[in-house]
């Protein structure tokens, strides 16, 4: 296995940027992955799962990620921002929601899902291909688009990710190019990879489906201890903090162990 794409998410739950290379930041993660989130003046994250507004949102950042431009999916109005000054923004976002909320820059670290597996999700082309061909009608442009994985692997069998996770409260060592990470588990979904990432609208009975589907496919090298169900897909991970300030590009090899 070798990497073939890197995404980062500036933006918690919005869209991502495709990149050559990045580097490990100082709390662990992808460098710029995920360093925003919308928040509610709660301070509560206003992510996919709570609000589907989110997904109808596209943006395209400058390529140092200071400044956004920013509309609604089929809308033709655009708006565009500076990122280091985010008053402008929060209003912007404020009205298309119809509640307040604001623009957060987080420290270190971003803003993982998971805190123990904070690092980035893997997956394989062949992973995608196969889900993509459990749906009819879906192309493998959306399937990326619905589970937002960071990073993408060249891999000759489906789910040959999963071998990057081992028994449960294990965690497996592999290295990506110069980089060591550790793998924890197949990553359990939530509603949003049901919906379609342009309208937002649900595909029905997609949970139960790639269940069964998963299940039924389940390699032989994939740990089943680890699925107490079978609506889990990519890989999660964390990356020692000794290894900030290393880099991984596309085209570095995957290698089990240190």
């Amino acid at each position: 296995m070798h990497i073939t794409r890197i995404v980062v998410f500036p933006i918690k739950s919005l869209d991502g940027v495709e990149i050559p290379t990045t580097r490990i930041s100082d709390g662990g993660t992808l460098a710029f992955d995920r360093m925003y989130a919308i928040v509610d003046p709660a301070g509560k994250i206003v992510n996919a799962k709570r609000e589907p507004r989110v997904i109808r949102l596209r943006c395209q950042f400058a390529p140092d990620f200071r400044e956004i431009c920013i509309w609604q999916s089929g809308a033709e109005d655009k708006a565009n921002f500076d990122l280091q000054a985010t008053e402008p923004i929060d209003r912007w976002m404020t009205q298309y929601f119809g509640y307040e909320v604001k623009l957060q820059r987080s420290g270190t670290r971003g803003f993982p899902d998971d805190e123990e597996a904070y690092g980035p999700t893997f997956t394989s082309e062949a992973s995608l291909q196969a889900v993509t061909e459990w749906f009819p009608g879906l192309t493998i442009a959306s399937t990326r688009r619905r589970f937002r994985t960071n990073i993408e692997l060249y891999a000759a069998h489906a789910f040959e990710e999963d071998m990057l996770f081992g028994a449960p409260g294990e965690r497996r060592q592999f290295r990506a190019g110069a980089v060591s990470f550790l793998g924890h588990n197949p990553c359990q979904r939530c509603a949003v990879p049901s919906r379609d990432p342009e309208t937002s609208g649900p595909l029905p009975l997609f949970q139960a489906q790639f269940a069964a589907s998963r299940k039924a496919a389940l390699p032989a090298w994939s740990n089943e201890l680890q699925f107490n169900h079978y609506y889990r897909f990519a890989v999660n991970t964390s990356i020692p903090l000794e290894e900030a300030g290393k880099t991984i590009s596309v085209g570095d090899p995957i290698q089990l162990g240190w």
